[in-house]
């Protein structure tokens, strides 16, 4: 076998101060640029409602469909609760009673009026009338 020595051909040398060729610049055409895009579509996406496997089930069991309608106001009462520093929320929308985890913006469980007669909220510190 063989050993050779000295594989290191080109000394490890201080590095040179790397100069751009063409500076990054804002995009000042009037057009978007990708990370203002990307940016964009991460906030719109933080800010849509979402719901969770149990509130999915619980819409599906019982029946309720939500309009597009009735998404925005569910969350405009979001924003309002963010405002008032509600955490946990009960969201009343026609009829339709809305526990939300405020900050992550998520429907936790649903229930409506044709429900059960008499229904309990627990672990909400606010509630939403939209």
């Amino acid at each position: 076998m063989k050993i050779i020595q000295n594989l290191m051909t080109h000394p490890i040398s201080k590095n040179e101060q790397i100069t751009r060729i063409r500076p990054i610049s804002p995009n000042n055409d009037g057009t978007v640029n990708q990370f203002d895009k990307i940016l964009k579509d991460k906030m719109a996406f933080s800010e849509q409602v979402k719901f969770s496997k149990h509130a999915a089930m619980r819409l599906n069991s019982r029946q309720i469909e939500l309009s597009d309608e009735q998404i925005k106001k569910l969350q405009i009462g979001i924003e309002k609760a963010e405002e008032k520093g509600i955490r946990d929320s009960l969201v009343l929308i026609d009829k339709i009673a809305l526990v939300v985890n405020v900050r992550s913006r998520t429907v936790v469980t649903a229930i409506d009026s044709n429900g059960d007669k008499e229904a309990v909220f627990t672990n909400i510190d606010g509630a939403v009338i939209v």
